[in-house]
């Protein structure tokens, strides 16, 4: 699957939104299905989960409510790492927190923007490609790493810390929930940290697709082509440590720990928030932001 021939359900009870967001979609390649209400949306998903790719889940359905769908998709063994766009009328904070808790990740908020709509739904299935990518055959990666007891390493490019993050995650205990999290805290260090990628930078290029062609761009600069991404792995007992060391000039981390209803709308900057409460056990950011350690839990041996 690559992001063109993706496969989009969309719950809403309303013929007029279904309508909307289908003409909006129009042209992206996507493959859509449709759903009027909960239990229409949960059986088609129950009955053929790895069919989606993004599910674009009205908040307020009849017969079971969009809060309940998206409890039962994030208690599926196959459906919970399924992106799930939560699209509402109701932009309070509370229930966005409620809604980022539960595992929507992605708001969009009624009357939709065409092109908001279309950078959201690019956005997640970009996720949860990268994320099939990262596990797909996790488990059959070398096993040894369990053993190793402290490591260095260097990198400069987003390819590259894909893939050690799956050397790293294949020394923790559970390398299917942590493979994210170092992952999405590896590429910061490389977008944000070495090629001073801002956050209004990104917006800008993930609206118009072109955050990819940007980073290769800034690696081929000479203000930026040495720059190394240094990691140091160490197992202290029962728990890995992890530390990652940019080139740049730090950021305001506060603020990115946990979700923030003021960027719930955008189409990126939830990375660091996913991987602090849902992949890996502690994030401790260093001084101006430049150096963040990752407490995990690590493997018996």
């Amino acid at each position: 699957m690559n992001g063109s021939n993706a496969t989009v359900m969309v719950v809403d009870d309303e013929p007029f939104n279904l309508e909307i967001i289908e003409e909006y979609l129009d042209g992206e390649g996507y493959t859509l299905f449709t759903a009027v209400d909960g239990e229409d949306a949960w059986t088609q998903l129950e009955t053929d989960p790895e069919k989606f790719d993004v599910i674009l889940l009205d908040r307020m359905l009849p017969k079971l409510d969009g809060m309940e769908v998206l409890a039962k998709i994030k208690a599926h063994r196959k459906l919970k790492s399924t992106p799930v766009i939560l699209q509402t009328a109701k932009a309070s904070k509370q229930n966005i927190i409620e809604g980022m808790h539960a595992g929507a990740y992605y708001y969009l908020t009624k009357p939709f923007d065409d092109e908001m709509l279309r950078s959201i739904v690019r956005t997640a299935i970009e996720d949860k490609l990268r994320y099939d990518l990262l596990t797909f055959e996790l488990e059959e990666s070398v096993r040894g790493l369990a053993t190793m007891q402290e490591a260095h390493f260097e990198f400069q490019t987003i390819e590259d810390a894909n893939d050690l993050a799956k050397v790293l995650a294949n020394a923790c205990a559970d390398p299917d929930r942590v493979v994210t999290g170092i992952s999405e805290l590896l590429i910061n260090a490389v977008e944000h940290g070495n090629l001073k990628i801002c956050y209004e930078d990104k917006s800008r290029l993930v609206a118009k697709d072109g955050w990819k062609d940007e980073v290769k761009k800034r690696l081929q600069l000479s203000e930026h082509k040495n720059k190394k991404v240094l990691v140091s792995f160490k197992r202290e007992g029962l728990i890995n440590k992890i530390l990652i060391e940019d080139e740049g000039d730090g950021f305001e981390w506060q603020k990115y720990l946990k979700f923030d209803p003021l960027r719930a709308f955008d189409s990126h900057g939830r990375g660091i928030a996913m991987a602090n409460l849902m992949s890996v056990d502690e994030i401790t950011y260093k001084g101006c932001g430049n150096k963040v350690e990752l407490i995990v839990q690590g493997i018996k041996i």
